[in-house]
């Protein structure tokens, strides 16, 4: 197999092969923030689940008991779609509260000054109310505590918190 100078890839020493990235997967190509997409997304599906499923019910009840085509089935999956299209209506809460403002939330709700931290996008409850979970370590070369809080995705409000001495032994990395 030949690249596309010509030269034989067999005979390329494995020491200058390089892997790259597509240019549409280059990091250093962002130019804009990222924007976590909002939870009320989910209302999208909820109308068009809502309304198939009022469609399903209608050609269940336009059409009477001797059709060939359309029989119960219809009824039932017309129910069906629209108890999902429910159930995804509620749930689509506004994301409100962002990562970078759950990140201040956390940063001033475990006492510690913070050096590395991580955010990431739970659901809680039957309602799958959005809920960031931020993991916190402490400002220093080997941080000695870390943190875990919970905030609401919606109204900012401290779920729950928990700080500890950090556990792990980093002094194999360096300082």
């Amino acid at each position: 197999m030949t690249s596309d100078t010509g030269n034989d890839e067999s005979q390329i020493p494995d020491d200058e092969v390089r892997d790259s990235l597509p240019a549409d997967l280059d990091p250093s190509a962002l130019t804009a923030t990222y924007m976590f997409p909002n939870n009320s997304r989910r209302r999208i599906p909820a109308v068009i689940y809502t309304v198939m499923g009022a469609g399903c019910i209608a050609l269940w009840a336009a059409t009477g008991s001797d059709a060939v085509l359309v029989n119960d089935g219809f009824l039932i999956a017309g129910m069906a779609l629209i108890v999902i299209g429910l159930y995804h209506w509620q749930a689509g809460w506004d994301l409100s509260f962002d990562e970078q403002h759950a990140l201040g939330a956390a940063t001033r709700e475990v006492g510690f000054p913070v050096g590395h931290a991580s955010a990431q996008l739970g659901w809680r409850g039957l309602r799958s109310r959005p809920t960031w979970r931020i993991l916190l370590y402490s400002n220093e070369p080997s941080p000695t505590q870390r943190g875990l809080v919970l905030v609401d995705g919606i109204n900012g409000e401290i779920i729950d918190r928990f700080v500890e001495d950090n556990p792990e032994d980093w002094t194999a990395y360096g300082n």
